[in-house]
């Protein structure tokens, strides 16, 4: 049975921000004691080590749901299926619908039911469910619903991967630079024309690596000391990610059957420029090999880290030619990745 994608969508929102427009941010560290560098060198530092020139954030009116919604109209769409026939829809993301000046994730009802909603959907036997799995949740979802398929339960599914995290982050945090908004959705079929999932790998590391990434408080001692923000402790996350997601990207493709050099593309979460660059070198030389140019997309140089969207967008753009320094052809082989709060890694080896 060939278990592939058949449609894609994204939403990228239309607020555009610039590493300029921190320059007059009040950065401080975590003990609320201030920078010894200018927020030029701030930005500049932060520039060459994400890659990120500028990031997109969502208009107040829209939520995750909201842009879940508009990303998972184009895909249902673009695989030409009636939306009705959908057995399941899965949404993940990580801090539910969120208002900006809101201290609170809301997540009653779940966004994946919001979805049904808005989509209109009539056939209650849609089941509407939500995947909180960090940064790799979109690929968890698309692992989840290959596995309804293969047994039987199910023969269309939604997989949608969306986020605001502009609303999240720590206005006095560096690192909050890194994060944006943004929605990419897809259809997953039993489709003799589709492509085809060849293997995946999945795995968790909760015991030191469990608190990476984190709610916390404020770096400002004058903040609210009720609200939480996201945080992390990125040297290790880079670390953590260069050890090892390259070696659940190896088992994943060991598991394949496919030879490195027949790998066209890799799509690999748009967390940080160098990391990925660096985990994509490490997975290489495993295999003894040079990494190919023109191997690994980036989308994070102008749509920042919008967590589990990043690579769902990322191929949608892809496939639409959006990038089009890269295409695919019916039959290359792609690798999807990704690692996050978990902390988590996953991987999938795909035929298109």
């Amino acid at each position: 049975m060939k278990i592939g994608i058949t449609g894609t969508g994204c939403y990228i929102p239309s607020i555009i921000t610039k590493n300029e427009d921190f320059l007059n941010h009040k950065f401080l560290e975590t003990d609320g004691s201030a920078f010894g560098q200018s927020n030029t060198v701030i930005v500049e530092k932060f520039k060459a080590i994400t890659g990120i020139e500028a990031r997109r954030y969502a208009k107040p009116e829209l939520k995750t749901s909201d842009m879940g919604y508009l990303a998972a109209e184009k895909a249902i769409k673009d695989a030409g299926i009636d939306k009705e026939t959908l057995d399941y829809i899965i949404f993940a993301h990580n801090f539910g619908d969120l208002t900006p000046g809101k201290i609170q994730g809301d997540t009653l009802p779940s966004l994946a039911t919001r979805v049904k909603h808005l989509l209109r959907i009539q056939n209650p036997k849609c089941v509407a469910y939500d995947l909180i799995f960090g940064c790799p949740g979109w690929i968890e979802g698309v692992i989840q619903a290959s596995a309804f398929i293969k047994s039987g339960m199910a023969k269309n599914c939604l997989v949608i991967g969306a986020e605001t995290l502009s609303r999240v982050i720590d206005p006095y945090d560096r690192d909050g630079m890194i994060f944006s908004d943004g929605a990419g959705a897809t259809v997953l079929q039993a489709n003799p024309e589709s492509g085809e999932i060849l293997s995946h790998a999945s795995v968790t590391y909760a015991n030191e690596e469990a608190y990476y990434l984190y709610y916390d408080k404020t770096n400002s001692p004058k903040g609210c000391t009720d609200t939480r923000y996201i945080k992390m402790q990125g040297r290790k996350i880079y670390e953590f990610a260069c050890v090892n997601v390259p070696k659940a990207m190896a088992e994943c493709l060991d598991g394949s059957g496919v030879a490195i050099d027949d790998v066209k593309k890799i799509f690999i979460h748009q967390a940080n420029e160098k990391m990925d660059e660096a985990i994509i070198k490490r997975f290489y030389k495993i295999y003894g090999k040079e990494v190919p140019a023109n191997v690994m997309p980036m989308s994070i140089h102008e749509l920042g880290n919008s967590s589990v969207a990043t690579v769902p967008t990322l191929y949608d753009m892809v496939l639409k030619g959006e990038l089009p320094e890269h295409e695919l052809q019916k039959g290359d082989v792609v690798i999807f990745a990704s690692v996050g709060a978990g902390m988590n890694i996953n991987a999938i080896v795909y035929r298109y």
